[in-house]
């Protein structure tokens, strides 16, 4: 029985943000695209599950999970290769919907997007209308199932869509958003990853009306300050943030899930590579640079660890980005000894600037030197870079790399997965 939450003057009308998330997306398409697959689990992937169809989440396959696993838990699984230029096109396709009711969609990966239609709706109708016409068409017109959330924030609408599927719509009253949130896991609050979920569970923190409940500085001991502050302003639907239709990126990032691999050298050191050879071109193509670079390590356990560096200037020489995150990754072999097994790597370049050219520096050998881009050596690595850039943006990516990532990095995950996976810039 849903109560009232206590605001006064709200109606209906006042929820006019969408979430709009198309259903296990790559699996979809896939089905889609051979309609033999329909109605079978499916994961796309084959070393390790890039996405798993709703049959397959049935048995409890999940993405990132190693295919051997995978097969374990569901014997009749068929893994499909992936056909990542239809992920693209009919990604944008669906998206694009959402444009013809309202200029104000921002995109946030390539199967999801919110829209605010509050200025439509002498046009559309009500937003509830609005977001029945859009799954409709994306039906109709793209042959996929998409979820829709609509709320009066963008966290509760994101909320929303995740409990509308598959293939629903959820229309959240804000009269009753405290009575909606109170017995939803904690989940599926935006922020809240597996590792978050176990430390609140062990505190007996389970749903989001426990997490409200919970006294500030409890929750802030638990999961830190800026992180307990941020997730109870949420279990209480305090969500200030607008739509932004040109989102400016303020971090650049690329992971690779492992399964479960030994935490040596000879296996994160080809991976991070790997990694930054990723980041580091997609700031080139957008002329920027960063400052910060962080790396996640997670364990075999799911537990993770992050280390983060500041350079004394920006970078977005792949060369550099790998031996700074190898640098960061070393320090956490360093200080876990006891973790034998890792099962994701991580890295991200924030701190983000545009940069035009580069300020020349002379040689006065520093021990850094070599990670300064504007020395002699930290040029040479730059213009390696720009000539391997221009011969993959006319060839494509695979046409050239470096050596270290093409004979040693794992290739469990196609490069054009990643890409159309890696979308803040």
């Amino acid at each position: 029985m849903f109560c009232h939450s206590g605001r006064t003057g709200v109606s209906l009308a006042d929820a006019t943000i969408l979430h709009a998330d198309l259903d296990a997306f790559y699996a979809s398409v896939e089905q889609l695209l051979d309609p033999a697959l329909r109605g079978r689990p499916i994961a796309v992937g084959g070393g390790v599950v890039l996405a798993a169809s709703y049959e397959a989440k049935a048995f409890g396959v999940r993405g990132g999970m190693p295919g051997r696993k995978a097969r374990e838990l569901c014997p009749q699984l068929q893994f499909v290769g992936g056909h990542f230029k239809e992920y693209q096109r009919l990604g944008d396709a669906a998206i694009a919907i959402l444009g013809d009711y309202t200029p104000l969609v921002e995109r946030i990966s390539i199967d999801e997007a919110f829209a605010d239609v509050a200025g439509t709706a002498h046009l559309f109708g009500p937003p509830a209308a609005i977001a029945q016409a859009i799954r409709r068409r994306v039906r109709e017109e793209v042959g996929l199932p998409i979820s829709i959330g609509v709320a009066r924030t963008k966290h509760l609408a994101k909320i929303g869509s995740q409990v509308a599927k598959p293939d629903g719509l959820v229309v959240i009253d804000p009269a009753l958003e405290t009575a909606f949130l109170q017995d939803l896991p904690v989940g599926l609050m935006w922020g809240v990853g597996p590792v978050t979920s176990a430390k609140l569970a062990e505190a007996g923190i389970r749903t989001i009306g426990q997490l409200a409940d919970m006294p500030g500085q409890s929750l802030e001991r638990l999961v830190g300050q800026a992180a307990g502050q941020k997730l109870a302003a949420l279990a209480w639907n305090r969500d200030p943030r607008v739509i932004e239709t040109h989102r400016r990126a303020r971090s650049a990032g690329a992971q690779s899930a492992l399964g479960r691999k030994p935490f040596e050298e000879r296996v994160f050191g080809p991976t991070l590579r790997l990694l930054a050879d990723r980041i580091g071109s997609r700031l080139r193509d957008k002329s920027l640079s960063g400052r910060t670079v962080t790396v996640r390590v997670r364990f075999a356990d799911l537990r993770a660890v992050t280390r983060a560096v500041t350079l004394p200037v920006p970078v977005a020489a792949t060369a550099i980005l790998a031996e700074v995150a190898e640098d960061l990754t070393r320090s956490v072999r360093r200080d876990f000894p006891q973790e034998r097994f890792i099962s994701l790597l991580a890295i991200s370049v924030s701190h983000l600037a545009v940069v035009d050219g580069m300020q020349l520096e002379f040689g006065l050998g520093l021990a850094d030197e070599i990670r300064r881009p504007g020395t002699r050596r930290g040029a040479a690595r730059w213009q390696a870079d720009l000539a391997m850039d221009a011969v993959r943006g006319r060839f494509g990516w695979e046409a050239i790399g470096y050596g270290s990532v093409v004979l040693e990095a794992p290739r469990a995950v196609p490069n054009a997965f990643r890409e159309l996976a890696e979308k803040e810039l």
